[in-house]
């Protein structure tokens, strides 16, 4: 299967936010424009009962999920929304077994990459699932590295085996079609 040609399945991605961190989220230029990104991605898989997993790279060092973020996920989870947690210490979420359980728990196939930084856990991550089989999705606006020349060679690399996508084409393939009060609920979100 060609990545490129593939498109985002209501039914079978699951959205993987890996360690926007405080510490780590202050060092990063794009930080509000990521932050805000993923947050409109998280709340559309929500709404269509996709399932989330939110990592936090050694989270003693590199602090919480932002704030921001984390309120966002907490309304998420009050409402019902299926969001698994994962401290780790390796770059590539793959080799973390807390990891990969939570992700076999889901029951997907596809991935939807996003988080920090681009150039190192996304794409560890990214590159190893593909090789597992999953259908890998990185969403370009909702990534970032410290130096913006990392975060755009890291995407040039993916782009050999993985899709490299953006936040409104994953949200739009997703929810598959408009006139329906999920689409509506879609245009919401993409408006904030």
């Amino acid at each position: 299967m060609d990545p490129a040609t593939t498109l985002v399945s209501r039914d079978e991605f699951a959205l993987v936010i890996i360690d926007i961190q405080e510490r780590l989220a202050a060092a990063m230029e794009r930080r509000d424009e990521v932050v805000r990104t993923v947050s409109r991605l998280a709340r559309t898989a929500a709404m269509l009962d996709a399932p989330l997993i939110v990592t936090r790279q050694y989270p003693q060092g590199l602090g919480p999920t932002v704030p921001e973020l984390e309120t966002v996920l907490g309304a998420l989870t009050d409402e019902g929304a299926r969001i698994s947690g994962v401290d780790k210490t390796a770059f590539c979420c793959a080799a973390e077994i807390d990891f990969t359980k939570a992700l076999r728990a889901t029951g997907r196939r596809q991935v939807v990459l996003v988080g920090m930084e681009t150039h190192i856990c996304v794409t560890q991550t990214a590159l190893a699932l593909a090789a597992e089989g999953y259908d890998v999705h990185v969403v370009a606006d909702a990534c970032c590295s410290r130096e913006t020349a990392s975060h755009e060679v890291a995407l040039d690399r993916l782009r050999q085996g993985v899709c490299v996508t953006t936040s409104e084409s994953v949200m739009y393939e997703a929810v598959g079609r408009a006139g329906t009060d999920e689409f509506r609920r879609l245009l919401a979100i993409v408006k904030e």
